[in-house]
């Protein structure tokens, strides 16, 4: 009788430890699927976004060689916070930006972003121009275009031009 005691009592224990053992399990099988449902739901939303652009690319179409051209972007501060463009890098050195370095825009505060690209090489061409802005923030603009070759010499003289003037 008493190994049958002794045998329900030890069963019954181990029973204990195994639901409790599974419900720790559980409850925290459910923690972390909220905590991940959180997470899930944080990423999601999106950081506002306050540098609104009016374009975000250009393209010049062809000019001539050794002609620089230069485009200007619109750019709004859509947000309801301040609006501080840091940094304005181009792909190369054939691109200059250029923007007011030490202005701070205020919500729905406008400002310009003057590009400009020197012909020098023939060719199609697509440059990126990177702003960074409030920190960390960036967007990307984009100029293109063909550059077409200029003759290396002028025209020649049209002799027949002044037999023309006589009539």
């Amino acid at each position: 009788m008493k190994k049958i005691f002794t045998f329900v009592v030890v069963c019954f224990v181990v029973t204990s430890l195994d639901a409790q053992t599974a419900t720790l399990a559980t409850s925290t099988t459910k923690q972390s699927t909220k905590n991940l449902s959180a997470i899930k739901t944080q990423s999601v939303i999106p950081a506002a976004d306050i540098l609104t652009l009016k374009e975000t690319e250009f393209d010049f179409g062809k000019i001539p060689q050794g002609k620089p051209v230069t485009h200007v972007f619109d750019v709004v501060n859509s947000g309801k916070d301040s609006l501080k463009i840091i940094n304005i890098q181009a792909s190369c050195g054939c691109t200059t930006p250029d923007w007011e370095r030490d202005k701070i825009q205020a919500p729905n505060e406008k400002t310009k972003i003057t590009v400009g690209y020197n012909a020098a090489s023939e060719g199609t061409f697509t440059k990126i121009i990177t702003i960074t802005y409030n920190g960390t923030q960036t967007k990307q603009i984009t100029i293109k275009g063909e550059v077409w070759k200029t003759p290396a010499t002028s025209a020649p003289e049209n002799k027949e031009l002044g037999s023309l003037k006589d009539l």
